[in-house]
């Protein structure tokens, strides 16, 4: 299935390489700036029932953004970047269906186990996305945090994935070192997460055509859904047309292989 999402970076809706994420503005590519507010983009996604986009803030100065997409569109969307205990709550009174978090569960690098059940006690396992995203290094796919810059000591796999799938109600996984490239999907990484799988997974990065969101849901036997950014017509892409993706969503529009 395709999932939908709003990329806030100063301000307005962008499409950035991920991986250039880094503080310093000269490394940042970007590869599209919308003229609309992140508003625009939740009625769209609302008017054509895409439910479980997310919106990402990357950095500050785009909570304003984010609060007006949500109000645009109450329950549909996700919405992530520096959530933690204190203004978890916050966001999902603003209008958020779950809240992404990331960074704030990785401090000095390993998993903080006694703050994901904090979190947990606090808004409820079904309520939470846990962003798992991951750069590959020596043979192994690591999660990475603040804004996908820092490598943590944590390697994604199985058993990290069962471990956490009774926290939360799903997973997103950004492959940080496609994302934003527009030059294919990881396959591997694709492949092994519909393996994985316990909960949900939406996973983004490098989808450039409408034959990788078909790969995505065979290759993750229906457990995986595609956030496609760069490519899409609304994001100044030439890949995929918008219309289409919503389209393939109302042709497979079928419950997912969960035990």
């Amino acid at each position: 299935m395709f999932r939908p999402c709003i990329d806030l970076h100063e301000g307005k809706v962008k499409q950035i390489v991920g991986g250039t994420l880094a503080n310093e503005p000269e490394s940042l590519r970007t590869n599209f700036v919308s003229d609309r507010p992140a508003r625009w983009y939740a009625e769209l996604y609302r008017g054509d029932g895409l439910r479980g986009g997310h919106v990402i803030m990357l950095g500050p100065g785009n909570d304003l953004q984010a609060r007006a997409a949500l109000e645009a569109y109450p329950a549909g969307l996700q919405v992530g970047g520096g959530i933690n205990l204190e203004n978890a709550g916050s966001w999902l009174d603003a209008g958020a269906s779950h809240v992404i978090v990331t960074s704030w569960l990785f401090p000095a690098g390993q998993l903080d186990r006694q703050r994901l059940r904090d979190l947990v006690s606090a808004i409820g396992a079904d309520k939470l996305v846990l962003d798992l995203s991951c750069r590959r290094r020596q043979g192994h796919y690591w999660v990475v945090t603040e804004r996908f810059q820092k490598f943590t000591e944590v390697v994604l796999g199985s058993e990290l994935l069962a471990e956490l799938a009774p926290s939360c109600a799903e997973f997103l996984i950004h492959a940080v070192d496609v994302e934003g490239l527009c030059r294919g999907i990881d396959l591997e990484l694709v492949g092994s997460l519909g393996a994985w799988a316990t909960r949900p997974i939406t996973y983004a990065g490098g989808a450039n055509s409408l034959a990788d969101l078909e790969t995505v849901t065979r290759l993750g036997g229906g457990k995986v859904d595609l956030t496609i950014g760069s490519a899409l017509d609304i994001f100044g892409g030439t890949g995929v047309r918008y219309a289409e993706a919503v389209a393939f969503n109302r042709r497979s529009q079928v419950p997912k292989p969960f035990n």
